[in-house]
């Protein structure tokens, strides 16, 4: 063996569960692609994927994050990519708990904001500067509720310079004048409950700082 050999640049080994994440979304997007229910607001639901996943690839290549955030990165796009084939306002999944629970209206748009909350205060986190371990939970809670302010107000924009009928499905107020504040506040407290899960466990679950 050459001991002078350069070292193999960008090593793959242990970096499997990046890999998988990634196969399992391409083929839950390929599938949602197929016939989706409304195609305008289906196009309109995927825009944001456009700058999400160049970053998540710059975030691979460096290797930023945890298998856990990996996960939950992918399960928030699952969840995403399930509600955009039916559109947020007519999934199965929501129906039906509307029909189990005898509530007024599909909540699954609030259960996938609450998600957003909830799975991506880890990845959020694992990306802020090391010095702020005891505070950056709850910087990350923060980054999630101005997250959410700001794709409300992108999403009413898209909305309004749109057709009327994509730009309706896609919002998915199902008459709701309220709609965009709930949907914040879903966010919030989902971020909210992350930081009480994963708060006694805040030196840890970053690659950074195993390193």
């Amino acid at each position: 063996m050459n001991p002078t050999a350069p070292a193999v640049p960008h090593d793959l080994s242990g970096r499997r569960v990046p890999f998988v994440c990634a196969a399992v979304f391409l083929a839950a997007w390929t599938v949602a692609a197929i016939e989706p229910r409304f195609p305008r607001a289906w196009l309109l639901e995927n825009l944001p994927l456009l700058p999400a996943l160049p970053f998540l690839f710059v975030l691979y290549r460096r290797r930023r994050l945890s298998d856990r955030a990996w996960v939950q990165v992918t399960a928030f796009l699952l969840l995403h990519v399930y509600g955009a084939h039916y559109t947020y306002a007519n999934t199965p999944i929501g129906f039906w708990l509307q029909s189990s629970l005898e509530l007024h209206r599909n909540h699954y748009d609030r259960f996938v904001h609450f998600a957003f909350g909830l799975l991506l205060v880890q990845p959020l986190r694992e990306l802020l500067p090391q010095p702020t371990v005891r505070r950056e939970l709850f910087v990350a809670a923060a980054m999630i509720g101005t997250l959410s302010l700001a794709y409300e107000q992108l999403e009413w924009i898209t909305a309004v310079l749109s057709d009327p009928a994509a730009g309706a499905a896609f919002l998915g107020a199902q008459g709701d004048a309220w709609d965009a504040q709930k949907d914040a506040t879903c966010a919030t407290l989902g971020s909210l409950v992350a930081v009480v899960i994963s708060y006694p466990w805040r030196d840890s679950g970053s690659p950074a700082r195993r390193r």
